[in-house]
């Protein structure tokens, strides 16, 4: 009782200096207070303001990424430490994010020490705003060692999290890119996927490893004095899978999608505001590069007097604005002149179905870093469609495919994946029939070759060849090829219908011992 006595008497000592001592004087000795409590613990403290100075105007970005950095660890014992989180999601992400509750500590570690963040949420007198920080605690010792590089790791950490959770946008100018704004966008969800991506295992893992060497390089294409950009050119026949391999860079990536369309741009300035308005960390996607605008006529060696009456022509019928075009140098510049130095880490993406109708200075090294074909499906690529549409990982007629795939009779992965999304519901009935295409793909009769007045009928009532093809036998092809007395060749015709004969047997023979 003497004890508490003595401490209520205490309390009220200080409570009779409180209000008799002047302001300064308190200050004074709770400045003092702190200081010598400061030099007693083995701690150090920071303390991360969410505004810069006194006004409260400038955002400072070190909370911003301390915030980011406390989302981006998932140790689940390093969120347990923390009695509260605040739980949210926003619209323009599907990730729950946390935030740690005012008064509220989260524990962290680095290079074997250990380190806490304290959110501090306070607020201001005679107002409803509240004022917000950061208070680092690290070991007093080790602080000239560690605060340094924690705080870069802490920033790096906040920057891919950041990178990874938000939504992506897929781009795409609207005509005025001499104006603030030269683009608009909508939310890019494409779902395609390297794991899903119809790619022979060799080329994938090639791309991927380029693409993970070009996200990580920024010190190498700094110490190199490159700019940090990469080209790449998709080069092969419709429906060889260009934009999905496209949507797979940009979902590996994280990366946003801008698709640029030469046509709605009226000359090489607006050209180049277009790409001052990209964002670091895209995709630059021009698509059929060879037939979207005339590019070609910059090199074409024209006798002065052909040039001048095809102006003459042009003002005559009033074209003048043909002259203000996006021409080759133009877009030669944007992909590689001084104008493509402007942003960081950005790809730039060209398609064409024929590489050869390409300018060369558009697909050198330096412009185009990587070339890819892209053709018919191998038998990797063929196993993974039926994986993703089908849902299997073997079947006995794969056998039968192999050898259709070997006597040329491949099809791109949009022919494949048209069959087994229409045959989806019954995988026997669709692997049968990519075979009966493919066997039409070794005959030519997909191609227009040797097709019958039946078969022309068909496509023009609205029906692909493959469609028409899959109904047919290779027996009843022989006997139409007969009854028509043939289209010359009628050995080879003979040969590859036997083989396609044996083939069918084959699948017939495999389908009696499912049945069995």
């Amino acid at each position: 009782m003497e004890i508490l006595s003595q401490m209520w008497s205490f309390l009220g000592l200080l409570t009779v200096l409180q209000n008799v001592l002047p302001t300064q004087l308190l200050s004074l000795l709770h400045s003092f207070y702190e200081s010598l409590q400061d030099f007693f613990s083995p701690y150090s403290y920071f303390e991360v303001p969410e505004f810069n100075g006194y006004c409260g105007v400038d955002v400072n970005d070190l909370y911003r990424q301390v915030n980011l950095y406390l989302n981006s660890v998932n140790n689940p014992s390093t969120a347990a430490t923390c009695r509260r989180l605040t739980l949210s999601r926003s619209k323009s992400s599907n990730r729950i994010s946390f935030t740690v509750a005012p008064n509220q500590t989260v524990h962290d570690s680095f290079s074997n020490h250990t380190l806490s963040w304290t959110h501090h949420v306070d607020t201001v007198q005679d107002s409803l705003e509240e004022k917000r920080s950061f208070t680092l605690k690290l070991p007093k010792r080790h602080r000239h060692i560690l605060l340094s590089p924690y705080l870069d790791h802490v920033t790096s950490r906040a920057e891919e999290f950041e990178r990874v959770s938000r939504e992506r946008r897929l781009f795409t100018n609207n005509g005025h890119g001499s104006y603030e704004s030269g683009w608009v966008s909508v939310p890019f969800r494409h779902p395609s996927t390297f794991e899903t991506l119809a790619l022979e295992p060799d080329l994938k893992k090639q791309i991927t490893e380029d693409l993970t060497a070009f996200a990580n390089g920024k010190e190498f294409y700094h110490r190199v004095g490159r700019a940090w950009k990469r080209g790449y050119l998709l080069h092969g026949p419709p429906g060889s899978g260009k934009s999905s391999l496209i949507a797979a860079m940009a979902n590996y990536l994280c990366y946003d999608v801008y698709d640029l369309e030469l046509t709605k741009v009226s000359d090489n300035s607006e050209l180049r505001a277009l790409l001052i308005q990209t964002t670091n960390r895209s995709i630059i996607v021009i698509e059929d590069i060879d037939c979207t605008v005339d590019l070609t006529v910059d090199r074409t060696m024209k006798p002065r007097t052909t040039v001048m009456r095809k102006r003459k022509e042009m003002v005559a019928r009033g074209e003048q604005e043909e002259s203000g075009r996006v021409t080759l140098s133009g877009l030669l510049n944007f992909t590689d002149g001084l104008w493509s130095c402007c942003g960081e880490e950005r790809i730039i993406v060209f398609t064409t179905n024929y590489r050869d109708n390409v300018d060369p200075a558009l697909v050198r090294c330096g412009r185009m870093d990587v070339h890819v074909s892209l053709g018919t499906c191998g038998m990797h690529a063929f196993k993974a469609l039926v994986k993703n549409y089908l849902g299997l990982d073997s079947h006995p007629v794969f056998e039968v495919v192999e050898s259709c795939l070997r006597s040329g009779g491949a099809l791109t992965p949009a022919q494949v994946g048209e069959v087994l999304l229409r045959n989806r519901g019954d995988p026997d009935l669709a692997l049968r029939d990519v075979v009966s295409a493919m066997q039409a793909k070794i005959l030519g009769l997909g191609h227009g070759e040797g097709m019958e007045c039946d078969d022309a009928a068909a496509v023009a009532a609205g029906r692909s060849p493959e469609s028409v093809l899959m109904v047919g036998s290779p027996e009843s092809w022989m006997k139409k090829r007969k009854e028509s007395g043939g289209c010359g060749g009628g050995s080879t015709w003979e040969k590859k219908v036997k083989f396609l004969v044996r083939l069918r047997s084959l699948t017939k023979s495999d389908s009696g011992r499912r049945g069995v």
